[in-house]
């Protein structure tokens, strides 16, 4: 098949209109109107079910942009590597992790990144959906547990565990709970052990809903339920790591605690030399790594 053709047809593919895809390619709508007519001659199928909306795939033009879909990332995976300066980080990176970390504990740390390569673009993608890096639908992914996928690098970076935490004001409003039987009068912020979350996370709600209690507010990830924690709403199950940036939470029944939850920083093994991804793994190792340092000091102090 024609290299120029199948570029074209994807295009087409993923754009669902000729003039659309013209405009990405800088070409006519007739020109790739005759492109795609010729690449369906010499496959003798027809790849487009054709409407006033705009165009359809058929089954074998389906088919057909899942195989360019692949290629596609991996070509974009070798222009990648091939722009790597030897002396220079720039150019887009895609991370992928949970929307909680993401949002917490990632997200305020990257001035940093960006001070010391001002000319990296990162594509920050957040989600509980595991994203397949082999095919190249990120390029970095920091997960909160361990991937199962073959041919990637991980790399462990910590522990994290699930908490009970609430505001002053809120304890000083409503008492402090002692007890799991307290909760009767207090309300618990946490995510629906229906929702996609770490398993130690969601077994810790289970074991928490148990008991008695009247009143709760669940939210869909770890972020949602930090802003009903830090509006007052009650007490929250929320993942030790946010302590440093929020020294005001207070810690709530400190015997409830979830089972250790392992964080791995992963990228596929065909990344090993891009420079991006070595700057973005350094720079996480690092903050992980001073992170774990003043815990350390601050558990200390505490002894």
């Amino acid at each position: 098949m024609d290299w120029d053709k199948l570029r074209i047809f994807h295009a087409v593919a993923d754009a669902g209109s000729l003039t659309h895809a013209g405009d990405t390619l800088h070409l006519s709508q007739s020109a790739v109107s005759r492109q795609v007519r010729s690449l369906e001659e010499s496959l003798s199928v027809t790849l487009f079910h054709r409407h006033a909306r705009g165009l359809i795939l058929t089954e074998q033009g389906e088919l057909l942009f899942e195989a360019t879909k692949s290629m596609a990332k991996r070509l974009d995976a070798a222009a990648a590597r091939i722009r790597d300066s030897e002396d220079e980080v720039f150019g887009e990176l895609r991370v992928t992790t949970a929307t909680g970390f993401g949002t917490l504990w990632l997200a305020p740390r990257l001035p940093k990144l960006y001070e010391k390569y001002p000319s990296l673009k990162i594509d920050l993608m957040l989600e509980e959906r595991v994203l397949d890096l082999p095919m190249r639908e990120a390029d970095v992914a920091i997960r909160m547990k361990e991937p199962s996928q073959a041919d990637l690098i991980r790399r462990r970076l910590m522990n994290i565990r699930m908490r009970l935490y609430a505001t002053p004001e809120y304890l000083a409003q409503s008492g402090t709970p002692r007890t799991m039987e307290d909760f009767a009068h207090h309300r618990l912020i946490c995510q629906n052990i229906g929702t996609s979350q770490v398993a130690a996370g969601a077994l810790l709600v289970q074991q928490l809903m148990v008991h008695d209690i009247p009143s709760m507010l669940t939210v869909n990830n770890y972020f949602g339920v930090l802003q009903g924690v830090l509006n007052h709403l009650g007490v929250g199950v929320l993942p030790d790591y946010l302590t440093e940036d929020f020294p005001n939470l207070v810690r709530v029944l400190p015997d409830v605690e979830s089972g250790e939850v392992p964080v791995f920083l992963a990228y596929p093994e065909e990344l090993r030399q891009s420079k991006r991804v070595a700057a973005f793994r350094d720079f996480v190792t690092e903050e992980i790594f001073a992170y774990r340092k003043r815990q350390r000091e601050s558990a200390d102090s505490v002894d």
